[in-house]
């Protein structure tokens, strides 16, 4: 049966169905519990967190669910090389925006905040809640690190945009590999070429990973409904991570108008852009990632680049002038249509069981 596999046992869940844990504030305790008590994985995206906001988030998803659910961090956090590089860049984003800053009537943020990694801090918070799953991006985690989780009991995933980094997961020892399509929404994990050369479509990566790695393959990106599953299971995946059509729902953490957004006519097209937080990812086409589209070099690195464009978005969003909000979405957006995730997590399982059945 094609929830009964690899991926089910290892995870202790019944359904192969994971919800995309989403950073920015757009994971909720609410979101992840009601997934994992239906059934699949829940998410909760942490790379904005403190480790004492994520020890707490933990607590509060254990009050909701005592089903296994996905701890997800960053291990590269930020782009930043040193301080001249950042005054230069500065000096390009300001020339690059100005005119937007001006149409909005907004001020170009003067000074920017220090930043320092803070990846190290919230690993250690992993080793202390031992969350049943943690999955991490943009990057490797040693043998030694990833060995360490195995013995508090954790599962681990890695995140590959390519099949080179498949490959080097596989090398690590994590337990299974999330194929992350360029269809999908938000940002390309990608770490070992730039994320504008890593670009393969999910079906294809599937196949590729499938054919190279031993361990489970998880895919992601270009998959809302159990149509999509079904395809996915068909080229080899074991289970699949689902974040548009979850972000969608009532209980993510997204700003309504940003629900509305990704059921609008808007979201027949999207954009991977850098103009926004300075590192490339995909979402619903904007004037801004209109003209700046290959404007990949004037952006601030990441993170300054999102607290640059904060200002913006502010603006934007107060004088409901949504043409200059970034709205994160995957390509398939136009063909959700659940707006519960309970709703959403039956209507998943039980197409793709129909039809893989």
């Amino acid at each position: 049966m094609w929830n009964k596999n690899r991926i089910t046992k290892l995870f202790n869940i019944e359904h192969p169905i994971l919800q995309g844990p989403f950073g920015g504030g757009l994971s909720t305790v609410e979101l992840t519990s009601t997934v994992s008590n239906l059934g699949g994985l829940g998410g909760f995206g942490a790379y904005t967190l403190s480790p004492q906001e994520i020890y707490d988030t933990h607590k509060e998803i254990l009050l909701k669910t005592d089903k296994p659910y996905n701890l997800n961090l960053w291990v590269n956090d930020h782009d930043i090389i040193d301080e001249k590089h950042t005054e230069e860049q500065y000096q390009k984003a300001v020339t690059a925006f100005k005119p937007y800053f001006h149409l909005l009537n907004t001020d170009i943020p003067g000074k920017l905040p220090s930043f320092e990694s803070r990846f190290q801090n919230q690993l250690q918070v992993v080793f202390d809640c031992k969350p049943k799953v943690f999955s991490f991006m943009f990057g490797l985690l040693s043998e030694n690190i990833i060995e360490d989780l195995h013995q508090k009991g954790i599962v681990v995933l890695g995140n590959a945009t390519t099949l080179d980094e498949a490959i080097a997961l596989e090398k690590t020892g994590v337990d299974a590999i999330i194929a992350s399509g360029f269809e999908s929404g938000g940002h390309r994990p990608s770490f070992l070429d730039q994320a504008e050369l890593s670009t393969t479509g999910t079906f294809a990566l599937i196949q590729l990973v499938r054919e190279k790695v031993k361990i489970p393959v998880i895919a992601a990106g270009g998959i809302a409904n159990g149509r999509g599953i079904a395809a996915a299971f068909t080229l080899g995946a074991e289970a699949v991570q689902i974040g548009t059509a979850f972000l969608a729902t009532e209980e993510s953490g997204a700003l309504q108008i940003h629900k509305d957004f990704l059921f609008s006519d808007a979201a027949r097209s999207t954009t991977l852009s850098r103009a926004y937080t300075g590192r490339l990812g995909r979402g619903i086409t904007t004037q801004i990632t209109r003209d700046v589209l290959t404007a990949t070099d004037q952006t601030l690195p990441f993170p300054l680049q999102t607290y640059f464009m904060g200002a913006l978005r502010k603006a934007a969003l107060e004088q409901q002038k949504n043409d200059f909000v970034f709205f994160w979405s995957g390509q398939i957006a136009p063909i959700i249509h659940h707006k519960k995730a309970t709703t959403l997590m039956k209507s998943l399982i039980e197409e793709a069981s129909e039809l893989l059945k």
